[in-house]
């Protein structure tokens, strides 16, 4: 199920997603005793970057706070790819500095290696929330059609997989589908009229995209922030 948040100035749509997203962190915070903590995963590209700064400033407990990302490319993390150097650069700064960040990626061990012992451990823990972006493709997260683990990424039971797009540069590091529709507050992050339609398109009949097979499940709410520009 899709909930649309429409804006028409991004600036308001980060604002407003800072917002939510700070709800749902202090909602799950005061959920149990003060030693919880949350889970909270991130995306990276240019899309987040005023909605992270906007929550950055936010005055949670971030040491209750568990960061990770939804997905990473395989590149060292001072690399200007790397989501890892873009969450710090916009999110991990200031009070929020403070939350506890894990990464997905680690370029001294062999991808397959790095996989098998993520999908072994349970650190990262499953985000008790996550913020996803979305290509024009249709590929959330690392989940990518073209890629040759698409099966894979879509079926197995895995925390997580490596993915290698067709069309897109690096070797991927991402949560798995089965993942995705695991996690308890689900927010899309995305902007202009292409982006809408597909994102339409997809929720309107199953197609063979990731963003589809999630809007598509009926377990899964996704709260969709969309702005014109």
């Amino acid at each position: 199920m899709i909930e649309l948040h429409a804006f028409d100035d991004p600036i308001v749509q980060a604002d407003a997603l800072s917002r939510a997203v700070g709800d749902a962190l202090q909602a799950h915070l005061a959920a149990g005793p003060a030693s919880r903590h949350v889970t909270f995963a991130v995306s990276g590209g240019s899309s987040p970057k005023r909605f992270l700064q906007a929550l950055s400033g936010q005055p949670f407990d971030w040491s209750r706070i568990d960061l990770t990302l939804v997905d990473d490319r395989w590149v060292p993390d001072d690399h200007k790819d790397s989501n890892v150097r873009f969450a710090r650069e916009n999110l991990l700064r200031g009070e929020a500095a403070n939350a506890r960040f894990t990464p997905l990626v680690d370029v001294s061990r062999d991808p397959a290696d790095q996989i098998a012992r993520l999908n072994a451990s349970g650190d990262p823990a499953l985000p008790n929330i996550a913020v996803l972006g979305m290509g024009e493709d249709g590929h959330t997260a690392s989940i990518f059609a073209d890629a040759p683990e698409w099966n894979e990424a879509i079926t197995t039971d895995a925390r997580f997989v490596l993915v290698h797009p067709g069309a897109a540069p690096h070797a991927r590091v991402s949560w798995s589908l089965s993942a995705l529709k695991r996690i308890d507050r689900l927010f899309l992050l995305i902007a202009g009229k292409s982006k809408l339609d597909v994102l339409e398109k997809a929720a309107a009949s199953p197609l063979d995209n990731a963003i589809s097979k999630l809007a598509n499940d009926k377990g899964v709410k996704l709260d969709v922030y969309w702005s014109a520009e």
